[in-house]
Order: C-alpha cells, then structure tokens, then sequence
C-alpha cells in the first residue's frame, strides 16, 4: 500500500500498475476471489482508458467542466524532453523543475517549495508551448492550456473573476496550466497603452500567483518579455530564455526531423546560412516540406538542395511578415 500511494504522488503510472497487479495477485491467493476479480476489472478499465488517451498516467480523468470549459483546453501529451533541441541551460533548468517536482513532500517536509511557476520567454516557434506539453508528458499530467480570447472580456470584473475559477482549477485538478501570450494579461503598468481593466486583471493575477499553493506546475509563455511588467519576475520560481538555434542545433533538428529517410552527407555550411534566423518551427516546417518532395518523387533520399530552397523559403516568408 505505501508503495501504491507513493507511486501515485510521484505520477509514475507503470509503477502503479505494477503494484496494483500484485495487490491483485494477493488477494486471488489468500482466496478473496471476490475482490481480486472487481481489482482485474478496474485495472483492465484503467489500461484501456491510457491506451485511448483519456488519462495520461495515475492521474484520474480530467474535464474542465461549467465555464471552466470554455477557459480551459485540455489534452494527455506524451511528448518528451528528449525529443526535443534544448540549449544546455534549458536542459539543466528544466531537469531541476522535473526533480524538485518529484520531490516536492521531501521539500516540503522542509519547510521549501519545488518550482512550480515557470516564465518562458524567446522569440515564437523556438519551443515555449512544447516545453509545456513536454513537462506533462514527463509528468504524466494533463495540460490544461487558457483560452485568452474567454478570459478576456470588456466587462468591468469579469476577467478577473475567470481567472480566479481558473486557478481554484488548480488546486482540485492537479496538471500543468499554460497561459500562452501571456504579455495580453501581464503587460506593463502604467503604460501608455494601458487600460484600468487590463491593469486590474493584472494585480488580481500577481495575487492569485503568489497565493497560489496548489499542486499544479503554472507555466507562462510570451514572445514580448520587453513589456512584461517588473512585478512579475519575482512571482515565478524561474525564467527560462529560448534563442533562435545556433549551428549545431540546426544539424540535430534536421537529422532529427529527417531521422525516418535516408539522408546523404549534407554540405553542412550551407544549410546553416540558409537556415540563419529561422526558428526551430520554421526548420521543421522546411525539413517536412523537402519530405514531402521526396515522398511524392518515390524517393527514400532527402534531395539536399530542396532543403536549402525550403529553408530559403521560410526566411523569405518570415521576412515578408
């Protein structure tokens, strides 16, 4: 039994199994045929649930419900970490959230927090929302993502108040909860821009950020860190910075992306100049378009000068916004 409950606080969800499996073996031989048969029965009903992706570990089910559902997007991802092209700061930065994490009661048992309040801040496509989907996946956590354009309304009080439900969702549903384009709710005070409402609902989330003692993992993405108001640094545990890919990140996300076709050696220079500016998105987007040139040629070989022309392209695109 402490080995059921101490894997369902760390949201390892095989180890769960596991030992719910030889709980129920035990009871099947001390001739509690009863209970080892209703056991089988909802261990069968929580594999197939995983199997379909409606849970995403030893968590139960997640649905927002009321307005919750129109504040809230859910899903179960399994992405991982290691599927994606971090810098070493990043991997050191997010490595300890994930640790300290799944640490938090021997942290507790303290008197100290794990890091729960993440700031992600970097140009667009360079990997903040896949950060988030990737610590659900690591944690085995549903991640719930804000809808803005339901939070945000003109009437006087009433974005506040759906925040508010939004973060007493943490506290009974245990996830990650990402507020994308954060700068819409977490812009500057007193600029020139601003607007009471906006201002109000900033200082009710600075409130509610700082009381907020849940077990939920809070994480916040923005492409205009320059306009973020100051208070709000000090509220989360960390600010990772994200970067456009250096060279040797450009090679990894190719080969990477490429991995399932048959890729000859690359003049390497040059797809790193035309891949130069280009963020992580826009390089996968390139490598997914010279993909799809080969599979529709019936060939097995990525053809180097369409990457380049599709790399090309991108910066062209991006240029043009």
């Amino acid at each position: 039994m402490k080995s059921l409950l101490r894997s369902y606080s760390e949201a390892d969800s095989e180890r769960f199994l596991a030992v719910a499996t030889q709980i129920t073996a035990h009871a099947a031989r001390s001739g509690k045929t009863k209970l080892a048969s209703e056991l089988k029965e909802l261990l069968e009903e929580i594999k197939q649930k995983q199997q379909s992706d409606r849970i995403g570990g030893a968590v139960p089910v997640a649905r927002p419900q009321g307005e919750l559902q129109f504040l809230l997007s859910v899903s179960y991802p399994k992405t991982r970490l290691s599927e994606m092209v971090l810098g070493q700061v990043q991997q050191e930065s997010l490595a300890r959230v994930l640790h300290e994490y799944r640490q938090q009661s021997k942290l507790r048992h303290h008197g100290l927090s794990a890091r729960r309040k993440l700031l992600l801040v970097g140009p667009p496509g360079c990997g903040k929302t896949m950060t988030s989907k990737a610590l659900a996946g690591e944690l085995k956590l549903p991640h719930f993502a804000v809808q803005l354009h339901s939070l945000i309304t003109k009437f006087m009080g009433e974005t506040a108040a759906k925040l508010h439900a939004i973060f007493e969702a943490m506290n009974e549903t245990r996830g990650i909860y990402l507020f994308d384009e954060f700068d819409a709710i977490g812009g500057e005070r007193g600029s020139k821009n601003d607007v009471g409402e906006i201002r109000r609902v900033l200082n009710s989330f600075l409130q509610f950020l700082e009381q907020d003692d849940s077990d939920s993992l809070i994480v916040a993405a923005t492409n205009n860190v320059q306009i973020l108001d100051d208070a709000l640094f000090r509220r989360f545990d960390d600010v990772i910075t994200y970067e456009f890919p250096n060279a040797a990140a450009v090679r990894k996300l190719i080969l990477n992306r490429l991995a399932p076709f048959c890729v000859p050696s690359f003049e390497w220079s040059g797809l790193e100049a035309a891949a130069e500016t280009l963020s992580h998105a826009d390089i996968c987007q390139a490598c997914d378009n010279a993909a799809k040139d080969a599979v529709l040629s019936d060939r097995d070989t990525i053809d180097e000068s369409v990457l380049q022309r599709s790399l090309l392209n991108r910066k062209r695109h991006r240029s043009r916004k």
